[in-house]
C-alpha cells in the first residue's frame, strides 16, 4: 500500500528523534492519543503532492490550510494551542515531512517508470 511506504519512511526518519518517542522510535504518547503524523498521513501526502515550490513557506501554508484545519486542536482563527506549546509533531517536523514525502513520491515514480529515472 502506498501510504505504508510514507509511514515507514516517517517512522525511520522522525520517530527515533521525536519528543514523543524514545531513541528506538517507540511512541510514548499517552493512551488514547494518536500521533498527528499518523492520523493525518493521507491528507499530508495529498496536500504536499499539490505544492510545487522552492519555498518551505508554501508547503507550511498548504499543510496548515488543508491538514491543520481538520485537527480538533485548530481553532477557527487558525490558532492552535498544541502548535503554540510545541506539542504538535506535524508542526515540529514540517521540513522533514516535506522531504520524506517528496523522496518517497519520487522513488515510487521511478519504480513505476524505471526508464525515466534520472
Amino acid at each position: 500500500m502506498e501510504l505504508q511506504q510514507y509511514w515507514q519512511a516517517i517512522q525511520e526518519k522522525i520517530c527515533h528523534r521525536c519528543l514523543d518517542g524514545d531513541p528506538n522510535g517507540v511512541c510514548r504518547l499517552p493512551a488514547g492519543e494518536e500521533c498527528t503524523l499518523n492520523s493525518f498521513l493521507p491528507q499530508m501526502v495529498v496536500t504536499l503532492a499539490n505544492v510545487q515550490s522552492n519555498s518551505m513557506d508554501a508547503y507550511v501554508s498548504a499543510l496548515r490550510r488543508h491538514v491543520c484545519i481538520l485537527c480538533d486542536h485548530q481553532r477557527a482563527d487558525m490558532a492552535c494551542r498544541k502548535r503554540d506549546d510545541l506539542e504538535c509533531a506535524l508542526d515540529r517536523y514540517y521540513p522533514l515531512i516535506v522531504e520524506i514525502v517528496e523522496t518517497v513520491r519520487e522513488t515510487m515514480a521511478n519504480d513505476e517508470h524505471p526508464s525515466q529515472s534520472h
